[in-house]
């Protein structure tokens, strides 16, 4: 069973899950939510996995400072996390921003990435949903407290369970809105979204695309899994990078939105603890990256 934990890092305190033996796995959520996105399948991963789930920098239980919320310091924000509580590898599972941070982290320290999990992740096209491309308008943080006041957010989250006992998976994805909105309703968690949402998305969608690297993944065994019906990021992104990621896996969930690990719990720890079990870690050898990016470095 996961216990809550924190731990000073560079002068901030980072909240964090933790639970579970054996190989390290890092789950790494989304925009305005939080390490508790992931409850569904805790306890279902910590039968096989040391999970660690931590709460990003301005989000959750962890500090909210003025700083830097870009994927970069986010991705060195995690690997002193791994580091400091002694590890030294680990498979990162990241959804939605937390699977850009997780390709980021591949990117910038792939000694310490044993394979990659990314679920309904950004960074792989475009498109996105309007409601965060509206962050990116001048003066979207004014309207903002009107969006997470209290009385809509409760209405969002009663919408969500009416839709679900109609049988419809959306509802999930306008309950996890919901909690996400209600994660906003003070002024430092608005600062630090509006901060993460702006350096990410502009007005015409994602500005952070991960396209053009994503050859280098061919040394990390590699897991997309999305939802048919994610409202947030177009499925076709998980096929696009299926097709540019040499030799990944790809599981699309039938009637699942942008919380597929939400919406299909057992059938995701499934097949995430089957992908771990039948692949090799990546080997760390700089070698074959420079060949990598001496052999894509014409146009």
């Amino acid at each position: 069973m996961s216990e809550l934990a924190e731990i000073r890092l560079h002068g901030h305190r980072l909240s964090y899950r933790i639970g579970g033996s054996g190989p390290m796995l890092m789950l790494v959520h989304g925009i305005t939510n939080s390490s508790a996105s992931w409850k569904p399948v805790l306890s279902l991963l910590e039968r096989d996995f040391t999970v660690i789930a931590p709460d990003l920098l301005g989000h959750g239980d962890s500090d909210k400072p003025r700083g830097d919320y870009s994927l970069g310091a986010s991705a060195s924000l995690l690997r002193d996390l791994m580091v400091a509580l002694g590890h030294e590898r680990a498979t990162f599972a990241g959804h939605s921003l937390g699977g850009g941070i997780a390709m980021q982290i591949a990117y910038q320290f792939p000694e310490r990435v044993e394979r990659l999990v990314l679920v309904a992740s950004g960074g792989l096209g475009r498109e996105v949903t309007p409601v965060l491309r509206a962050v990116a308008l001048p003066g979207a943080e004014y309207v903002l407290p009107l969006l997470t006041s209290e009385p809509l957010v409760s209405s969002g989250a009663r919408v969500g369970g009416w839709i679900e006992k109609f049988g419809l998976r959306v509802g999930s994805d306008i309950g996890a809105l919901a909690r996400g909105l209600a994660s906003l309703q003070d002024n430092e968690a608005r600062r630090a979204f509006v901060h993460t949402a702006r350096g990410l998305i502009d007005i015409g969608g994602q500005r952070i695309d991960a396209s053009d690297k994503l050859y280098l993944s061919a040394a990390v065994p590699t897991l997309i899994v999305w939802g048919d019906r994610d409202p947030v990021i177009p499925v076709g992104h998980a096929h696009s990078a299926h097709e540019l990621m040499p030799g990944s896996r790809l599981r699309v969930f039938e009637n699942a939105g942008h919380f597929p690990h939400q919406d299909e719990p057992a059938e995701f720890a499934a097949e995430l603890t089957d992908f771990v079990s039948t692949t090799q870690p990546s080997a760390v050898d700089g070698d074959p990256l420079r060949r990598m990016l001496l052999k894509h470095r014409e146009p």
